[in-house]
């Protein structure tokens, strides 16, 4: 009866999956292809690095004319994404030939100097981290490939200076989904080191909660935000964490929000530490000027929220993984709270994104279409820290974390 059952059940998705392949030859595939350079050409926020022109439109891999099912419209939008440059600019589907988003599911941050590309940073407890890969380690090869050449069959290029080849690397380097990742490497001594990664994407899910709580000596509260700014309930989570006797000091740490999350989120937690209404983010819409010759910009706010905790002194701990929602967060903090920043520079990822459906499809495309600034006027992606470390996620020999050891010295010295 239960082989019945199957059979039918097959047999039945068989034929749905017929009328979906014939419903496919009716979609205008080559027509969402030339919608999305056309989305970037009038929304894309950022075209100012590329002298305001869209450069998808020149770029490896991107033509238009290769463009006939849904599998060629995929590769063609990675590919024009690509050529941005942009680790926000992404697609809201993937295939397992997609390679794994940066920062979300990478754990080695590559950069180029000189021509040849270098770990700057190794995300905590990753695969990479746990293998002994270490910072200023050379990138040699990738696969069956040298580095140079696994650079230049990425499409989206070309890859010409050292900017542009630190992200084809960190896109390589993340692998694709569900793939091991077979990596070489010269470490500072000129040893040579081959490891074997597993993808982010088949880590075991550990059950966190989404904000990790500790006081520590001193009466300083610490509060781990898990990846979680875009998940649900967040408000009730913050309001749980910071319950209670009012601590000596608080540190906030956003080093593992690589995905980002919403202002619902940020301005719960900002709207804990202050008394009155502020301004914590600027906005601007370049398109406006584009199309009109005049600008768009304005400022956000956040207002007080139940019982204020505002005078506390308050630490925030970023790097390489505090990514989107999570540089927002680490900038309004500053502004509102007056909090002192420690880590290393951000993951950089430009302005705030909007969901744009491609017509035919309905795919979509994720792209930053509004600039954010911290309310000083600086940009978010050239925001620093006011104590700089090279990394943010370093341990030592005895696995101390060693910035948040620096942020509990920084209270000590407060005393």
């Amino acid at each position: 009866m239960i082989m019945g059952k199957t059979g039918a059940l097959l047999a039945m998705m068989g034929a749905l999956m017929g009328t979906y392949a014939h419903a496919q030859d009716d979609i205008n595939y080559q027509g969402d292809a030339e919608a999305l350079l056309e989305l970037i050409d009038t929304h894309y926020a950022y075209k100012d690095r590329f002298g305001g022109v869209n450069p998808a439109r020149h770029a490896q891999g991107v033509d238009v004319e290769s463009v006939s099912d849904s599998a060629s419209l995929l590769d063609f939008a990675e590919c024009a994404l690509y050529a941005l440059q942009d680790h926000h600019a992404i697609m809201g589907i993937s295939s397992p030939r997609s390679l794994a988003l940066t920062p979300s599911y990478n754990d080695l941050w590559i950069e180029g100097r000189e021509g040849q590309l270098y770990v700057s940073d190794v995300r905590d407890a990753s695969p990479a981290q746990q293998a002994g890969v270490q910072i200023g380690w050379q990138v040699l090869r990738i696969g069956d490939q040298d580095i140079d050449t696994a650079i230049d069959g990425l499409c989206g290029g070309p890859w010409t200076d050292d900017t542009a080849r630190g992200f084809a690397a960190r896109v390589l380097v993340a692998g694709h989904r569900h793939q091991m990742r077979n990596l070489q490497f010269r470490d500072l001594n000129g040893d040579i080191h081959t490891v074997s990664l597993t993808s982010l994407y088949d880590l075991p899910r550990e059950e966190t909660p989404p904000i990790s709580v500790t006081t520590l000596e001193g009466d300083i509260r610490v509060l781990r935000f898990n990846d979680s700014l875009g998940q649900d309930d967040m408000v009730a989570a913050i309001d749980e964490a910071l319950a209670g006797p009012h601590p000596k000091g608080i540190i906030i740490d956003l080093r593992d929000t690589a995905s980002g999350g919403n202002t619902l989120v940020a301005r719960a937690l900002m709207g804990r530490l202050i008394d009155e209404t502020q301004f914590y983010q600027r906005h601007s819409l370049p398109q406006m000027e584009w199309y009109y010759g005049v600008a768009r910009q304005w400022a956000e706010e956040v207002t007080p929220r139940g019982q204020s905790l505002a005078g506390i002194p308050v630490v925030v701990l970023a790097g390489r993984w505090t990514g989107s929602m999570g540089e927002g967060l680490t900038m309004g903090l500053d502004q509102v709270a007056d909090a002192t920043i420690i880590g290393a520079p951000m993951a950089g990822l430009l302005g705030a994104i909007t969901d744009n459906p491609l017509a035919n499809t309905g795919w979509i495309v994720k792209l930053p279409t509004e600039k954010l600034f911290h309310v000083d006027g600086t940009p978010r992606e050239d925001f620093v820290a006011d104590i700089v470390l090279t990394s943010a996620d370093e341990r030592n020999d005895a696995g101390e974390d060693l910035a948040l050891a620096q942020a509990l010295a920084w209270f000590v010295n407060q005393d």
